[in-house]
């Protein structure tokens, strides 16, 4: 697990902008469903990374 908070967090904004772009340019076939669910997976790392680092700080 990366240690500096910085990085950290700066890991998760970029999944999470990342996933969100998969899943807004993800088309109706099943290459899209395809896509919509690597979106999904980038997303729930970039928030569980996040977290991380939200507890962390406890």
């Amino acid at each position: 697990m990366i240690k500096n908070k910085r990085i950290r967090r700066t890991g998760a904004a970029i999944l999470i902008v990342v996933g969100a772009i998969l899943i807004l340019l993800a088309p109706e076939v099943w290459q899209g469903a395809v896509l919509l669910a690597l979106g999904v997976i980038v997303e729930l790392a970039g928030i569980a990374l996040e977290r991380n680092s939200v507890s962390s700080k406890r």
